[in-house]
């Protein structure tokens, strides 16, 4: 069943973020793009690779008005302790959601429930709290920030410009389609 369209339920979680521990709610999310990114576990393989590649992506997230936050089942405590010991977990300027009962990861759908883990997917949030794209990759699989940020400028264009979409690599300034029955079978 797919998850496009379906609105973030209610949540309220610890998080750790630029030296401190922050509670966060939907309502801090509402009103902004926003990137939830799931990932298995703190003090692992891949995923700190992930993180370190949103880390040196984030400023360009900030200036098209899309927040990121990164959701594993780990506890605050435990993000905390991997910033500190972690070179590429220091660059982490964005929320580290904590959610060790999993009531967010099982919200979005990507609860692994035997091993008590995040699957590794990232959601892209419209302001009003609605999922409009997401992907869910194999947990041995990294994510690319350039492409996860191409997805939120091309879902931002096509909320402003609702009879325009976007064709595939389609990068802001290049040229969209307007849907139409003359286009369709030519392209």
């Amino acid at each position: 069943m797919s998850l496009i369209g379906k609105r973030v339920g209610d949540f309220k979680v610890q998080a750790y973020i630029n030296g401190e521990f922050k509670e966060v709610t939907l309502e801090d999310v509402k009103g902004r793009w926003s990137v939830f990114f799931f990932y298995p576990a703190d003090f692992t393989f891949v995923c700190p690779t992930e993180l370190e590649d949103l880390a040196n992506k984030y400023e360009d997230f900030q200036k098209i008005g899309c927040d990121i936050y990164s959701v594993s089942c780990d506890t605050h405590y435990v993000h905390k302790a991997w910033h500190d010991t972690s070179e590429r977990i220091k660059k982490i300027q964005y929320p580290m959601l904590a959610d060790p009962t999993g009531k967010l990861t099982r919200d979005f759908d990507v609860m692994i429930e035997e091993d008590g883990l995040a699957e590794r997917g990232d959601f892209i949030v419209n302001p009003d709290g609605v999922i409009v794209a997401y992907e869910v990759t194999a947990g041995n699989v990294g994510r690319n920030a350039d492409e996860i940020f191409r997805r939120v400028q091309a879902s931002q264009f096509v909320a402003e410009h609702g009879d325009e979409v976007c064709p595939a690599r389609w990068q802001p300034g290049e040229e969209t389609l307007k849907p139409s029955l003359d286009l369709v079978g030519l392209l």
